[in-house]
């Protein structure tokens, strides 16, 4: 399978794509959570069907929807020793005349209250902009889901509106708070 490189670094961060060798600094990023803060943290998980195996498959899934298009998945990493702090990830919702793309994120809530989320958001949408060719990026985030409200503005994402029923969450259609931001 070709591999596709995409991402970006700042003076503390590393953003790209999943490797096959970063298996144990993934691992020890979810085992290292603390128990969830707040609703929108899910806090410690089980990681215990997350084998080497099931993780090789899981970056080779990246590469393919990365090379569909569909989806970029990427890791956030310290610069120094790259442990993994966190994910960030951009699904194409329209090409063609649009380019038009959805941005996700998160971060292990150890790393939490450091700056890396506005860091690696900051960066990885000059990634969507510059290098995956969208024209426009938008935050989908829960009403009441106030660090990402937060961190979205800081960065320069714009509310635009809030879609009624828009996301099939939590057992129940969802309203969402719509953030955007266009490449300049």
């Amino acid at each position: 399978m070709e591999t596709l490189t995409f991402g970006s670094e700042t003076e503390r961060l590393v953003i790209r794509p999943l490797e096959k060798s970063d298996y144990e600094s993934w691992l020890q990023g979810y085992e290292g959570r603390f128990p969830s803060k707040r609703r929108h943290d899910e806090g410690r998980l089980d990681m215990s069907v997350c084998t080497k195996e099931w993780f090789d498959e899981l970056v080779e899934k990246h590469q393919q929807l990365a090379m569909e298009d569909t989806a970029y998945i990427f890791g956030v990493f310290l610069k120094g020793d790259q442990t993994h702090v966190g994910m960030i990830d951009f699904s194409t919702l329209v090409r063609y005349d649009f380019q038009w793309g959805r941005i996700g994120y998160a971060l292990h809530n150890q790393h939490w209250e450091k700056g890396y989320g506005k860091e690696a958001v900051a960066v990885a949408l000059r990634v969507a902009f510059d290098q995956l060719s969208y024209h426009r990026v938008e935050a989908h985030i829960n009403l009441d889901n106030e660090p990402s409200i937060k961190m979205a503005e800081s960065i320069g994402l714009v509310y635009e509106c809030t879609r009624k029923g828009f996301i099939h969450e939590f057992g129940e259609w969802t309203d969402n708070l719509i953030y955007y931001k266009n490449a300049e």
